[in-house]
């Protein structure tokens, strides 16, 4: 992998002050709006004022959430399913990474690869975004570095151009505050792993600046094994006057993993054993796993011409580069003989360079108010793969007497050629229209263009794909009382065609586009301090995999039907809840095969459940406890659904006290995952990563360990 050859100061500093310079300089004498889209530095500000002093009573209720182009909306008043996870369950349940967060969402899976909603897994590039604007979804991001995360289920094509229809899962970046802020943090985690990490803020003159720096290493759960976690990350903002900001944010994040259980694959006719110890390391590979490298830098100028009008621009420069040399162990036979190999040809880096414009504003025409977007949004995105990546066999062993192999095959990752290159870009319309107190409508349409192209190593194009399309959304909102409302919502969503995968007879072709629809009717209660939700939906897609001729081809539809029950704040003075339940009903239907034909989709439960519950008493001020029980029913491991793997329950425990000392807050945390030891299988995906495509044969991971977090928090 390619390793900056300046230091990473250097590139903070000059890289970071380059782009700037060059955005006021083309800013030039403009006048705008602080960040008003505006709730989410509000938000941020209050989080981290509270935090510093005493956990907010209201810590994991949030009001309002991103919506693209839309910008800030109630939560109450959208006509969608979107769930946040905030900072204070973020800080509280000492979370790591994307995965940890989107646990706590029963809707959502974020195991694998990529992260998935309502039982349809995103893609690398369409459904992930850092503030709003698209970014790779394949790398690791230290959750560190954000204030939240904001997940929005379903087809969101209308909003933000073409995607798959697993919603939006957009990372908010923790802002400058105005207070000065001054954080560090000291934690230790099983396996003798030790975290240190500085949060410092606040305002200097019309300048906000926040500087994090982390450094994480030590052990992992299966002995020999090793994490470390490095992250430099520089947000700054400059207010030219109270109308007008610009945003800009810089981060370089190494992240590297060896050492972890392999993840098992299934050869035809075989279904997996019981769920495996992940803590033995004969199914490791000592030196195998991934070494990371995200270097991403953001720009975002907002400037308001009135209260009625708001303009806003970002831009997003980001380079992935990824060594993977994470082993599997493909069990051949029932008897638990598998065969161990490391798959090296995928791209090492991933470069994408995203961008939005939105112009909101509001009109009237009699009585009803039209609150219009004007938007635009797109990006171009390159894939480089190694130049002698492939496919090498380590070894043969059985699950009676598994053997841990030396790594070999390993290619040099910095010797790459361009794969593919994606270029994406979408002119958005909406209008947001209320008629009364009680009735609105949500009325959103994008037009958008599409182009890709796959190159083999001698830099010969293969397969080239240019299509365009309309993605469009409608919703009616009934409020039958100021803190209650009804929606009906319908969805029509382009998505890219799939790229047909290495070991099908058209492998490198790119399928014509894909039409996602939905349906969703929903309900929402805000209570003085609690928000409740229900919500109904069906989701049909075209559905591809490989068929029993060797083709890669649209060969179905899946359905999915679902419901989601969800609900976040403070039931009363002591007692917070966040979490809810999910109901899924996925199947596949006109295969032209009587073993397939509405049969359960690959590696997708019927029911889960996520719920943490806080419990703060007041006769013991500062103190506070949680429990999180999580739970994934049995999921289909083949497209015939012959075999399945078992249910699992997982149960969380926190403790935390906060005291003041010297004038100045210190919080103890302790916190003990999966408590039980519980032994499951997770990410259960088929074959290939195109969605969920591929052969049908599964492949899985064994589900983590306990795992004990500790961590001393204070401020000077």
């Amino acid at each position: 992998m390619d390793k900056p050859s300046h230091s990473l100061l250097r590139w903070l500093a000059v890289g970071g002050s380059a782009l700037c310079i060059e955005a006021l300089h083309a800013a030039g004498t403009m006048q705008a709006a602080p960040s008003a889209t505006d709730g989410h530095q509000a938000k941020t500000l209050d989080t981290v004022t509270v935090q510093g002093t005493q956990a907010t009573s209201n810590g994991l209720r949030v009001d309002a959430a991103q919506l693209g182009p839309l910008g800030s909306m109630s939560r109450l008043d959208t006509p969608y399913t979107v769930n946040v996870v905030p900072q204070a369950l973020i800080d509280d349940q000492q979370l790591k990474s994307i995965a940890d967060a989107l646990r706590y969402l029963p809707s959502v899976q974020g195991d694998g690869v990529r992260p998935q909603s309502r039982g349809v897994q995103g893609s690398v590039v369409q459904n992930s975004r850092i503030d709003g604007l698209n970014a790779v979804s394949t790398t690791d991001y230290p959750i560190e570095q954000f204030d939240r995360i904001e997940v929005l289920n379903g087809p969101a094509g209308a909003l933000y151009g073409p995607a798959n229809p697993s919603g939006s899962f957009d990372y908010i970046l923790k802002r400058p505050t105005e207070q000065r802020l001054n954080r560090f943090t000291l934690g230790y985690s099983t396996a003798s792993r030790r975290l240190a990490q500085a949060d410092l803020a606040g305002p200097i003159g019309p300048l906000g600046y926040r500087v994090i720096l982390l450094n994480e290493h030590g052990g992992n759960y299966t002995d020999g094994s090793r994490l470390r976690r490095q992250l430099a990350n520089l947000a700054l903002d400059y207010h030219f006057s109270p109308d007008t900001v610009l945003e800009s944010n810089f981060s370089h994040y190494r992240y590297v993993s060896k050492g972890l259980p392999a993840t098992f694959a299934l050869a035809a006719g075989v279904h997996f054993p019981s769920p495996l110890d992940p803590a033995r390391a004969a199914y490791a590979v000592r030196s195998g796993g991934n070494d990371n490298t995200t270097d991403t830098g953001s720009l975002e100028f907002r400037h308001a011409f009135s209260d009625q009008w708001r303009l806003s621009v970002g831009l997003l420069r980001q380079i992935a580069d990824r060594e993977s040399t994470g082993p599997t162990n493909t069990l051949i036979n029932q008897a638990g003989a598998y065969r161990t190999t490391i798959a090296t040809g995928a791209a090492s880096r991933f470069t994408i360079t995203s961008n939005t414009l939105y112009l909101n504003g509001k009109v009237h025409t009699g009585e009803i108010e039209h609150a219009l977007t004007f938007g635009n949004s797109g990006f171009d995105w390159n894939n480089y793969n190694p130049r002698n990546g492939g496919t090498a066999t380590l070894g043969a062993a059985s699950l009676a007497h598994p053997q841990s192999f030396p790594l070999i095959g390993v290619p040099d990752f910095t010797r790459r050629y361009q794969s593919a290159a994606a270029r994406q870009q979408s002119l958005i319309v909406g209008d947001d229209l209320t008629f009364s107190p009680r009735w609105s409508a949500l009325l959103v349409a994008s037009q958008s263009w599409l182009a890709s192209h796959n190159y083999n190593l001698r830099g010969v194009q293969i397969s080239r794909s240019s299509n365009d399309g309309v993605s469009s959304a409608a919703s009616l909102v009934f409020k039958p009382q100021w803190n209650m409302s009804t929606y009906l919502s319908y969805a029509d969503s382009l998505q890219q065609g799939d790229t047909a995968p290495v070991g099908s007879s058209n492998a490198g072709s790119i399928l014509a586009p894909f039409r996602s629809k939905q349906w969703e009717l929903g309900y929402k209660l805000a209570l003085d301090k609690l928000n409740l939700s229900v919500a109904a939906f069906q989701i049909k897609r075209p559905f591809a995999f490989t068929r029993s001729d060797g083709v890669f081809g649209v060969a179905g539809q899946q359905r999915n039907r679902g419901v989601e029950l969800m609900t976040d704040g403070q039931v009363n003075e002591e007692l917070s809840l966040f979490g809810g339940v999910a109901w899924l009903d996925p199947k596949l239907f006109d295969t032209g095969n009587a073993a397939t034909e509405g049969k359960r989709i690959v590696g997708l439960a019927h029911a889960t459940a996520n719920l943490l519950a806080e419990y703060r008493p007041r006769a013991l001020p500062g103190l506070s406890t949680s429990i999180n029980v999580h739970y994934v029913s049995a999921r289909p491991t083949d497209n015939a659904n012959l075999h399945s793997v078992s249910a699992y329950t997982t149960l969380d425990v926190g403790l935390g006290y906060r005291m003041t000392v010297r004038g100045q807050p210190v919080t103890y945390l302790l916190n003990i995952n999966n408590l039980t030891n519980r032994r499951y299988w997770t990410n259960i995906v088929p074959g290939g990563l195109n969605g969920y495509t591929g052969a049908g044969n599964a492949s899985a991971s064994p589900g983590a360990p306990r795992a004990v977090v500790a961590s001393v928090q204070f401020q000077i």
